[in-house]
């Protein structure tokens, strides 16, 4: 058979048609590692509990869903929980009395479950795709120590304003096996930002999952004209403690190594918030940092059911780009903030997915599950 019906036969359209069965899966993880092989040579939390519903019937698009469940315990990390769980490494004062801010970050490989039973051989940051969401504010000094304990050189380009030495390109910043590097450098813009590795061949280190949001909030000292909007985006402020605020990334899965993807999702594993629905308080505003990482396809999207939101393109703004809208596009590491609130709602499940519909139905959709307060 030539290398097209190979393709064909374990392409994303091959598993539309024939839905996600067992042996098709087996198929797809047969293909991987031999893709592989050829290739390479072998913050506010809330309780899971909390932030998310019972599980949900099959009730995709044409009752399209993947069957069963992800272990989230083996993979190490939760697409739950990351929607909540922000990383404001540790803080210590300078002599000049700013603040530095420092996080320890590490590159590995690992396998990791994106969909149930359908393993993907990733590179990670802190052993998870996506990387840990950095958090930090305005003006205070960051110090990332980066330890790379995987099989290829690696960096992290952190997308904000930096010396050229801290860019985590060739020559600048790249990290062979068992070596580590500081990047160091000012908070600043403020903003949705991302970080990702920048090694060659790029797209490759991407997709495999080297990349993380990075948000710096802004000092509502600095923004004396908007004051209280600023106060509501600072982390640990009481104003952003009225906000319900997540961490979306948006990002894919080659599983057969053909540059064309098979998985959608946010944070990473197929359908994990039709079958757990994200649980709002419909008295409380609802803020989104949104980052598109997906790599081979140009662009992605979000758009939300039944409602409209505000969007802060990048996140550099105080007032919105966008007012009143109920869908947003983003080409690969685009990102921005989407604002919104189902106070004047009844409850109930509200949908959200792109409207590449293919996306949708290969893993990239979930519900809100809209209460009057959390039990």
């Amino acid at each position: 058979m030539g290398k097209s019906g190979k393709q064909d036969m374990l392409g994303r359209r091959s598993l539309l048609m024939g839905g996600l069965a067992a042996a098709g899966g087996t198929a797809i993880c047969a293909g991987a590692a031999l893709a592989q092989q050829a290739s390479h040579g072998g913050g506010h939390r809330m309780a899971a509990s909390d932030a998310m519903a019972a599980p949900m019937p099959s009730m995709g698009h044409g009752a399209m869903i993947t069957v069963g469940d992800v272990d989230s315990a083996a993979n190490g990390f939760d697409p739950t929980d990351m929607l909540t769980d922000w990383d404001t490494g540790t803080v210590t004062t300078l002599p000049d009395g700013r603040t530095l801010r420092t996080f320890e970050m590490t590159a590995e490989d690992r396998e990791i479950e994106i969909a149930p039973g359908i393993r993907f051989p990733a590179w990670t940051y802190n052993g998870r795709v996506p990387g840990p969401a950095l958090r930090a504010k305005e003006g205070e000094r960051l110090k990332i120590v980066f330890r790379n304990y995987a099989s290829h050189p690696h960096s992290i380009h952190f997308h904000g304003i930096h010396a050229a030495r801290m860019d985590g390109v060739p020559g600048a910043g790249m990290v062979d096996p068992g070596d580590e590097f500081v990047y160091e450098f000012d908070a600043k813009p403020f903003g949705c930002h991302l970080y990702h590795c920048h090694a060659m061949p790029l797209r490759r280190h991407i997709h495999k999952g080297m990349y993380g949001a990075f948000v710096i909030d802004p000092d509502p000292e600095r923004h004396p004209d908007q004051i209280d909007v600023a106060r509501s985006r600072l982390f640990g402020t009481p104003e952003n403690a009225g906000w319900q605020e997540l961490v979306m990334v948006m990002n894919a899965f080659d599983t057969n190594f053909d540059a064309e993807n098979e998985f959608y999702a946010v944070n990473t594993v197929a359908h994990a918030f039709m079958k757990r629905p994200i649980r709002i308080v419909k008295e409380k505003p609802v803020r989104i940092y949104l980052v598109n990482v997906i790599e081979f396809d140009p662009i992605n999207s979000f758009h939300l059911h039944a409602n409209f939101f505000d969007y802060y393109e990048q996140g550099t703004t105080l007032t919105p780009t966008l007012k009143t809208v109920d869908l947003i596009t983003q080409c690969q590491a685009q990102r921005g903030i989407l604002e919104f609130t189902f106070a004047e709602h009844e409850p109930g499940l509200y949908m959200f997915h792109p409207h590449q519909t293919e996306f949708t139905e290969l893993g990239w959709v979930g519900m809100f599950d809209v209460v009057e307060a959390l039990a």
